[in-house]
């Protein structure tokens, strides 16, 4: 149980801190930037490897666990009640930055700014560079030590600050999941549920194919 529940509140942390400077953002007419909003996004995530990776692994993202179970790092029974303790922990963000800033119409819902194809092949790219520094840095299915937080939270960093603009850089359906619900915005969804997770598959094929046939087994 301790480890769904730090799986939510790190969740929780991720969409609360990072939508949270999209929502500032526009409320102060630009006063956290686009690159604030980038590095909030990244620290946060270093922060929250650093407070549960030795705990849940800190996963924080459905994409990264299914990824972790394909990989053979971690338990497919397990899968289904981290991804619900993760979009549980958004949709508790979602819910107290609605009742924060109720006059904010996406929530920092992501939103495609060019063809919703492209957005789609855009986050599959994103989240195979994502998953490939997560799987290559971590210990097993867990995100731990100086060099993961680092590793990790600095390319979600760079990721969004290049990347934000044009796809919202998910990377991450738990995120993307919360603030398009509960501020119904639901159009585009589709994209930042399914990219992440092909392109994080994508990810752990590549290991395999670049490392020894049983790199991604828990014993190697």
């Amino acid at each position: 149980m301790k480890r769904y529940i730090a799986e939510a509140i790190g969740t929780f942390a991720l969409v609360f801190c990072g939508t949270g400077a999209i929502i500032i953002n526009e409320f102060t007419n630009g006063a956290v930037t686009h690159p604030g909003v980038a590095v909030t996004f990244g620290l946060i995530v270093m922060g929250m490897i650093y407070a549960f990776g030795d705990i849940s692994g800190a996963h924080i993202n459905p994409a990264v666990t299914i990824a972790f179970a394909y990989a053979k790092k971690f338990p497919w029974k397990e899968v289904p009640a981290y991804i619900v303790a993760q979009i549980i922990g958004g949709f508790a963000a979602s819910g107290l930055l609605f009742f924060l800033f109720p006059e904010n119409e996406l929530l920092g819902t992501t939103l495609p700014h060019i063809g919703a194809f492209k957005v789609f092949v855009f986050e599959i790219v994103l989240s195979f560079i994502l998953m490939l520094v997560i799987i290559n840095v971590s210990t097993g299915s867990k995100e731990i030590g100086v060099i993961a937080g680092i590793a990790i939270g600095g390319i979600v960093l760079l990721e969004a600050m290049f990347a934000g603009p044009i796809t919202g850089a998910s990377m991450n359906p738990a995120r993307s999941i919360a603030p398009a619900v509960v501020s119904g915005n639901l159009q585009h969804l589709w994209i930042y549920i399914t990219a992440p997770i092909i392109g994080c598959i994508l990810a752990v094929l590549s290991c395999k194919i670049v490392k020894d046939e049983q790199c991604c087994d828990e014993n190697c």
